[in-house]
């Protein structure tokens, strides 16, 4: 059969299609009325050459579209040799959207540039990552497993060595995953299963055995079920604790950080130990019921963001990234989700740095509810160790 010139050109077109939707699928929704348009449409055949060249034109710049679309956060490197995107994107919530709309949200996010994930078994929130995971490996978003940085926490219910290793293992069983790449102990506490972190009765807030539940999660990252372990929560005197017998590092220790309460004894003394620090609640928990205005509403930060046609969010968030800092953010809203990644090509003044260091501050959790007379833990004092 003899192939005409107009027939060869339609399958150098699909050729190139079918390679785009193999390689490139982010940039299919913009081309594919222009394939479809120069396939079948009215030049003639004498023209073909000049068709394909506007095609590849076509392909080239709505390739640069989406790069310039899909903002680039910067790596780090942990103490366990892994690398780290670094700011991430929280998923707890108050009140979750429904598991297939949080799962759209999450791919969204993934098409803006977000690389890590932070849940916790808690969170009601690993099913929704592990989908979004999956689904962005389905259309291409993702090549691999490896462009994704995964993160959950060990509940407090299961603060225990001999139930460390079954709690990751049903975390990767809901989230449809081989391995995560940070696992974290959520609180340096252990509570009663089924008891409410929120509203103790005496007797349900248990011992936590440190260095039993530390050596469950060394074993977990041996087994190669986790990449690397660290904590959350935890005062730099328990951090001492855990490092007398510890064999593998924490690589992270993720806790609440923002102008408002700026780590300033605990942020120095991780760096010491090689400890990267995450911060969460990096704007102060605004508009939650426990949470506090004192970062959104500070006019410190307001002047500054004005002066620099910034957000206050944007300043609080590079602010935390100024200090060798990972914010964790939430917004489940997309124009506020692509803010939050535009904190990496701007900075801010050593005078901007001193008129922050002014900022009150005062720790806003500070999770009473763990305090019981006849407990182990007795004052909120002797839970942070003295840091409020």
């Amino acid at each position: 059969m003899k192939i005409t010139c107009n027939e060869k050109q339609i399958y150098i077109y699909i050729y190139i299609y079918i390679y785009i939707n193999i390689k490139k699928p982010r940039i299919l929704h913009q081309i594919s009325p222009y394939f479809v348009f120069f396939s079948f449409g009215p030049f003639g055949g004498h023209n073909k050459i000049l068709e394909l060249f506007i095609f590849l034109q076509l392909i080239s710049m709505a390739e640069e579209e989406v790069q310039k679309n899909e903002s680039k956060i910067p790596e780090i490197v942990l103490n366990s040799g892994h690398k780290m995107p670094a700011l991430g994107m929280g998923c707890a919530a108050e009140k979750l959207p429904p598991v297939e709309e949080l799962t759209s949200i999450l791919v969204h996010a993934m098409e803006i540039g977000y690389r890590h994930f932070d849940t916790a078994a808690c969170y009601g929130s690993e099913e929704a990552v592990g989908k979004a995971v999956a689904k962005a490996l389905e259309i291409g978003l993702i090549q691999n497993r490896d462009e994704l940085f995964i993160t959950s926490k060990l509940w407090i219910t299961n603060s225990h060595h001999d139930l460390v290793l079954p709690a990751l293992k049903k975390t990767l069983e809901t989230m449809g995953l081989e391995y995560l790449d940070l696992y974290l102990i959520h609180w340096p506490v252990r509570i009663k299963e089924g008891a409410n972190m929120f509203n103790l009765a005496e007797g349900e807030v248990l011992p936590f055995d440190i260095h039993g539940t530390w050596k469950a999660m060394e074993d977990c990252s041996k087994l190669g079920l986790t990449k690397s372990i660290g904590l959350s929560n935890f005062s730099c005197e328990k951090i001492s604790q855990l490092l007398e017998h510890a064999t593998i590092p924490p690589a992270i220790n993720q806790v609440e950080m923002n102008v408002s309460w700026q780590q300033r004894k605990l942020l120095p003394f991780c760096k010491e130990k090689r400890i990267h620090v995450c911060g969460w609640s990096p704007l102060g928990a605004y508009g939650v019921l426990w949470g506090s205005n004192a970062v959104m509403e500070s006019q410190i930060l307001k002047d500054i963001a004005t002066s620099k046609s910034k957000t206050i969010s944007q300043v609080a968030l590079r602010w935390i990234y100024e200090q060798g800092v990972s914010p964790i953010v939430k917004s489940f809203n997309e124009d506020r989700m692509q803010q939050n990644l535009q904190i990496f090509d701007w900075e801010l003044t050593k005078e901007e740095n001193v008129q922050i260091l002014q900022i009150p501050q005062r720790r806003v959790f500070r999770a009473d509810s763990f305090v019981q007379e006849n407990g182990p833990i007795k004052s909120v004092e002797e839970l942070w160790d003295g840091d409020i």
